[in-house]
């Protein structure tokens, strides 16, 4: 009886692959396999071991099975299939982001240990000649313990001299397995943390979701560390989500004082072995703690017992390109295939989540009270309408953070926008420099004397004088994160200005040098975009002042006002941690906006309930489910074009679905590719879904422009 297999390939296509499978061959769903794929062999992943072959078509074989195991377990195997079917993304694609990338490219699923060397024995007489051998053989002889090929290398011998003596019977390869870390006590909870945990569902009451309400400097990850400690199982496996890299070193230090080397990491700045190793360990069900960025929840886990989702209002959790699925909604659904607990945690929750607590998907735990003595800091506004400003700082701003400074305290000044300047104009004919390849400004980058683009990566050398009309009044506009530290070194010259941006945290272990100089408590400034709002904890830092405010409130995207309270909120929470009282100065050119006076009573849920109600009468999301048909092509007509094409398909298809566009999108031309997008929202998110699915077919069948590239992107984060 024939026997055919049907495999998803790595490849952006909506359809799987059938194969024969060989008499000798046993498949199972989710195995790894080598397949002949035109010309070449390509590695593929087992989605239907029994399918029925297709008639009047010849198979290829598959060439064989990479390992006799599946590397999705069949938990992650209905994970990565629903999430497909949900984002409307090919199935093949989904499914290898599960795997690291040495197994993507077919490498064996084994973790490469690093040997050991030490002495065989007595130590034999060597050639006279034989200097070096003998050398390493006496530093051998005088080590406690085996040593590792590396710090044998490191010690400034070859791995040629190294084997010449292994030839020679005289050294022989061990292994060596990591010393296990000393672990400390856990820091007792306060009453009102200690009351927050007891709320928290258990991992032996199966799936439930809570959504943890913690002000910031409540100690949120305090709780984490309790609930694992008392809860996880000590043969069982728990996932903590973080949405930035830059947050993954002081997280994993703080799990490692408590949990030692249970505590594993996963995020896109490892390299292969390291997520190899990494991997290998989840997938063979070691009972181990890891801390990941959102890739993090696609991985094979086969013990997990709880999952934790920090900052889970966090934009980054959303994948912006290829595969866009949400960590925090996919680990919210991986939480109820494993009947495991879910925790969301966060200052400032999505209004999504609100509204799930609200209707009784998620159970609302609050914490409302800063740990220790740390009290709230008091939010004002500064008008700084008519009023001068260097660098985008007010004179009252500035005599404010002399203040602090010297008190001995530390501030922190929140700029939104890395490089110098984001203008460059020229003040005798008004010319801009722009992007030539994208609707969009270059941004001034003093320390480099270069024009960048934050969009597509285009960088030019600047320039003193204008391009068009020659002119020395071509000057920045605007502030930059650059920019305010000049000002800052220029007002402030003995006191350090640390900026904290993309720019200067792209060395690895850069932003884990500048927390250790903030941690030291010594007087300084810190000057930085988004990054510095997330998580972090400046005992000394008592001020902060937040250089603009209102670009959030006028934007075309109604996500924005969430997002500005949610940013504002989160940076004022780093003043005030420690047992001196935090004061934030929030410069505006709208004292006056309602959202901006309510910010200043520092309650966010009466914020968030007040912006649900202005979503449900808009009847956007969470009231309505919303998708996005985006396309991109060589022109915008192509665009337009295609997504014209796909509203007649849809139009009276549906009552329930309600169309939008197609419209340019706000930054229409990006990278020399002209972009556009249809909206598609719907009350029912299966009929929506169901919609997309047959929209995708169809779309797929169909003879597109020649470079034209669409994609649909579910739960939008970002609509402009």
């Amino acid at each position: 009886m024939t026997r055919t297999a049907r495999i998803a390939l790595n490849r952006p296509l909506r359809r799987l692959f059938d194969y024969l499978i060989p008499d000798d061959q046993e498949l199972r769903n989710g195995q790894r396999v080598t397949v002949p794929f035109g010309r070449q062999s390509a590695t593929g992943i087992v989605v239907d071991n029994n399918s029925e072959p297709p008639e009047g078509v010849t198979l290829k074989p598959v060439t064989g099975a990479l390992e006799p195991w599946p590397v999705l377990p069949e938990e992650t195997f209905q994970l990565l299939n629903w999430a497909a079917s949900y984002y409307q993304h090919p199935l093949g694609e989904c499914l290898f982001m599960a795997l690291p990338p040495a197994l993507r490219r077919g490498r064996p699923a084994e973790q490469k240990r690093e040997s050991a060397w030490q002495v065989a024995g007595t130590p034999a007489d060597l050639p006279a000649n034989a200097h070096r051998q003998q050398a390493l053989l006496d530093w051998l002889g005088s080590q406690p313990t085996a040593r590792e090929t590396s710090a044998i290398v490191k010690a400034g011998f070859t791995r040629a001299q190294l084997s010449a003596l292994a030839d020679k019977g005289l050294v022989v390869e061990t292994r060596v397995d990591a010393e296990p870390v000393a672990t400390a006590q856990l820091p007792e909870l306060s009453a009102a943390q200690q009351h927050a945990l007891d709320q928290l569902p258990l991992p032996a009451d199966g799936f439930a979701t809570a959504l943890l309400y913690g002000i910031t400097g409540s100690g949120k990850t305090e709780i984490y560390l309790h609930y694992l400690r008392e809860f996880l199982d000590a043969a069982r496996q728990a996932l903590v989500l973080v949405p930035e890299i830059n947050l993954t070193p002081q997280t994993v230090a703080r799990f490692r004082r408590y949990f030692g080397d249970r505590v594993v990491v996963w995020h896109s700045s490892l390299n292969d072995g390291e997520r190899l190793a990494t991997w290998l360990r989840v997938r063979n069900g070691e009972p181990v703690i890891l801390i990941g960025t959102r890739s993090a929840v696609l991985l094979p886990f086969t013990g997990l017992q709880t999952i934790i989702v920090d900052e889970e209002h966090d934009s980054s959790y959303k994948q912006g390109d290829g595969f866009r699925y949400s960590g925090r909604d996919i680990a919210v659904y991986r939480g109820h295939l494993n009947q495991c607990p879910v925790i969301l945690g966060s200052a400032t929750p999505s209004l999504e989540s609100i509204h799930n607590s609200r209707n009784g998907k998620y159970r609302l735990v609050c914490l409302e009270e800063r740990a220790g003595n740390a009290r709230l800091p008091e939010i004002s506004l500064l008008d700084i309408r008519s009023r001068p400003l260097e660098g985008g700082l007010s004179r009252p701003a500035l005599q404010a953070l002399r203040q602090c400074l010297d008190r001995g305290q530390q501030a922190l000044v929140y700029v939104n926008r890395r490089g110098y300047a984001p203008v460059m104009m020229c003040f005798d004919c008004g010319h801009i420099e722009e992007c030539p390849r994208c609707d969009t400004r270059l941004t001034y980058h003093r320390r480099d004397r270069a024009m960048r683009c934050h969009h597509c990566d285009f960088q030019a050398a600047a320039s003193d004088h204008c391009p068009k009309c020659q002119s020395a009044a071509f000057k920045p506009v605007g502030q930059g994160t650059e920019r305010a530290e000049d000002v800052l070194g220029a007002e402030f010259p003995a006191t350090p200005v640390v900026r904290v941006d993309r720019d200067s945290t792209q060395r690895k272990g850069s932003i884990q040098g500048i927390l250790d100089r903030v941690n030291s408590g010594q007087p300084c400034i810190l000057v930085g975009t988004q990054m510095l709002a997330k998580g972090h904890d400046f005992p000394n830092v008592t001020l902060v002042v937040v250089v603009n405010a209102d670009g959030g409130l006028f934007s075309v995207d109604f996500r924005a006002p969430e997002q500005l309270v949610q940013t504002l909120l989160q940076v004022s929470g780093r003043a005030g941690r420690g047992n001196l009282p935090g004061r934030v100065l929030v410069q505006t050119c709208h004292s006056d906006h309602p959202l901006l006076q309510a910010l200043c009573r520092g309650k966010y849920l009466p914020m968030a309930e007040r912006l649900l109600a202005e979503r449900e009468a808009g009847q956007f999301p969470p009231f309505r489910a919303m998708a996005l048909l985006r396309a991109e092509a060589d022109t915008m007509e192509n665009s337009l074009g295609f997504l014209d094409g796909a509203r007649r398909q849809l139009d009276g298809s549906d009552h329930d679905i309600e169309l939008w566009g197609p419209l340019p999108a706000v930054i229409a031309r990006r990278a020399d590719r002209f972009r556009a997008q249809l909206v598609l929202l719907a009350h029912s998110r299966g009929r929506l879904n169901q919609v997309l699915s047959n929209l995708c077919q169809q779309l797929d069948n169909q003879r597109q422009p020649k470079g034209l590239r669409w994609q649909v992107d579910v739960d939008p984060q970002e609509t402009a």
